[in-house]
């Protein structure tokens, strides 16, 4: 079975049909999600879910969008929200140059304080970087040197130097419906270089539908279609690469008990 590693289900798009989108996941060859916290404020409605549902856990974070609108907290708010035995990761957090819905400076600040909370923690860190490979490459790796923590890059995008300095310091990258564009040629040529047991895939839905189904509202199910087009791009028997991306996630997500995904099938 295959996990969809991020995924935003406290989203309004999933609203008025949740059930039945956990269940065609489920259908799909899905065992677990990992829903994703974007607004301290929202992470109620998000907890609620991972709650709902036996084969749904959650993280708690703020996303790099929100670090001016949702600032004002200390790592210590996230440690303590993450007690709860179905939140498993610190984020999704990070840089995004690319909209700067937030200034720069807040940006850095929320992720430093979001790595020192997965360092408390031991929960892994899920990173959000657009356009921002120097500062994100510069933070963890002075964050990796001041102690010690795990991470993944969700949704990669970016260079082939952002994927090979996030593989020395021991990190996962997650690959979502993108890779499967077909513009994405600079993507899957630097995704053939990342050895597969540090892959994760996902969705990032509501957004980024993969072939063939883009243009479309996003959801757990087509993290199969994902998970074929890598396999298939890197020449391994898609039976394997969904054993390997899963072990992955049970790998780097080690709060979950291995037995969920058992209780899912």
């Amino acid at each position: 079975m295959l996990v969809d590693s991020h995924c935003h289900l406290d989203f309004p798009d999933f609203s008025e049909e949740l059930e039945a989108v956990v269940a065609r996941a489920g259908d799909a060859g899905i065992g677990l999600m990992l829903t994703i916290g974007t607004k301290l404020e929202k992470f109620p409605g998000v907890l609620a879910i991972a709650e709902r549902f036996p084969n749904v856990y959650c993280t708690v974070g703020v996303h790099p969008h929100e670090a001016e609108h949702d600032w004002g907290y200390a790592a210590e708010t996230l440690v303590d929200l993450a007690k709860h035995p179905k939140v498993v990761g610190i984020g999704e957090t990070g840089l995004d140059y690319f909209y700067d819905h937030s200034p720069r400076d807040l940006q850095i600040k929320s992720f430093r304080a979001h790595i020192e909370a997965a360092r408390q923690t031991g929960l892994p860190l899920i990173v959000h970087t657009r356009d921002a490979d120097d500062d994100t490459i510069r933070v963890m790796e002075e964050e990796k040197r001041a102690g010690d923590y795990s991470a993944v890059i969700h949704c990669f995008t970016g260079t082939q130097r952002l994927a090979d300095a996030s593989l020395a310091m021991g990190f996962f990258i997650s690959l979502s419906g993108i890779l499967t564009f077909k513009n994405a040629v600079d993507l899957r040529a630097v995704v053939k270089s990342v050895p597969t047991d540090r892959l994760l895939v996902e969705t990032d839905s509501p957004y980024l539908a993969p072939i063939p189904h883009r243009g479309k509202r996003n959801e757990p199910a087509f993290t199969a279609h994902t998970a074929k087009f890598a396999a298939d791009l890197k020449e391994e028997d898609q039976a394997r690469f969904a054993s390997a991306t899963t072990e992955n996630f049970f790998r780097l997500f080690n709060k979950i008990p291995r037995s969920a995904l058992a209780q899912a099938a």
